[in-house]
């Protein structure tokens, strides 16, 4: 397609063959992308505060799916799709079913027996959600948005603010959110849980 992006930190390049997935010929630049993908994601953010989401739907790997398409189905051909590369980040494209039924399972668990607070729970998913890499593009800004569907829909508190809480002039929100990711790489993450409300 001829597409050449320059990735920030932290950002996964997509490969070429998924970039012939991309509905909108116009976009050449990372800037381009990201203002029509922030289009798209907008409308589904305003569909997962509107109250039309099945709680029970919501811990299903049809689920999962539905939101990315819902994020990205105006730019992407594969929106909603598991990805078919691999990536310098995630688990191999084989095992993305499978971890992501290991997660659902594990989450369904944690809420039933109340493992942790509701916080803890809805960012640990999130967190895993984001290790797993389902999809080609847009796996932070998914699993945050599942993150919120979970603590709002199914634990009764209410949407993460992801370093947007008043008091960010001045700070730098993107690598704020990288490190507290990385913290809970290593196992740590109380760091994301403090930064997803901040």
């Amino acid at each position: 397609m001829g597409l050449n992006f320059d990735y920030e930190n932290g950002q996964t390049p997509i490969a070429e063959d998924e970039k012939e997935g991309l509905k909108i010929p116009s976009i050449t630049t990372l800037k381009e992308l990201d203002e029509f993908e922030q289009l798209n994601i907008q409308k589904a953010v305003a569909w997962s505060l509107s109250g039309r989401i099945r709680t029970e739907e919501i811990l299903t790997e049809q689920f999962i799916r539905s939101v990315h398409h819902r994020m990205y189905s105006d730019v992407w051909k594969w929106a909603g799709q598991f990805r078919l590369t691999n990536k310098n980040i995630g688990v191999d494209k084989f095992e993305i079913g499978v971890q992501v039924r290991l997660l659902l399972s594990d989450t369904e668990y944690r809420i039933q027996h109340s493992v942790f607070p509701p916080d803890d729970i809805a960012v640990r998913f999130k967190h895993r959600l984001v290790s797993i890499h389902c999809f080609p593009n847009g796996n932070g800004r998914h699993s945050r948005l599942m993150a919120d569907i979970i603590v709002h829909d199914l634990l009764g508190r209410p949407v993460f603010t992801w370093g947007g809480a008043s008091g960010t002039k001045g700070r730098d929100i993107r690598k704020e959110y990288l490190s507290a990711v990385k913290k809970a790489d290593e196992g740590d993450p109380s760091p994301l849980i403090i930064f997803a409300r901040s």
